[in-house]
């Protein structure tokens, strides 16, 4: 499946599971019911895939992508008024700690599902 077949298919599953909850739950009511849709479509899906982040080849921590679609799209949520810069950074950060070319940050909170999709390739901001 092609990158943009695919990130529109997680894009088509955000827009149904905010029709049907609407602004208002925890991030993690969204990654639940983001999960059961995309699950729904077929779709493989990790959920708090750990990542090392590593410096001059040590392990120096270890973050967890919110999901990971397909083994190729990094997608992240959000439950925020706003989008801020530091998600576009951490984003990128989790795409460089991972190899992955294309990331999609989705925001929940506001009356129409946000959609930024990131990679090298594509702005930061749409």
């Amino acid at each position: 499946m092609e990158q943009e077949e695919l990130t529109g298919k997680i894009i088509g599953a955000a827009i149904r599971v905010h029709r049907e909850l609407g602004p208002g739950y925890l991030e993690s009511v969204y990654e639940e019911a983001l999960c059961i849709e995309l699950a729904a479509t077929g779709l493989k899906i990790t959920r708090q895939q750990p990542v090392e982040i590593c410096y001059r080849g040590q392990r120096i921590a270890v973050h967890r992508l919110d999901l990971l679609v397909e083994d190729t799209v990094v997608t992240e949520l959000k439950a925020v008024l706003e989008l801020q810069d530091i998600f576009y950074a951490t984003l990128r950060s989790y795409l460089r700690a991972t190899g992955k070319s294309v990331g999609l940050l989705l925001n929940f909170a506001s009356v129409i599902v946000q959609v930024k999709r990131i990679g090298p390739e594509l702005p930061s901001r749409a």
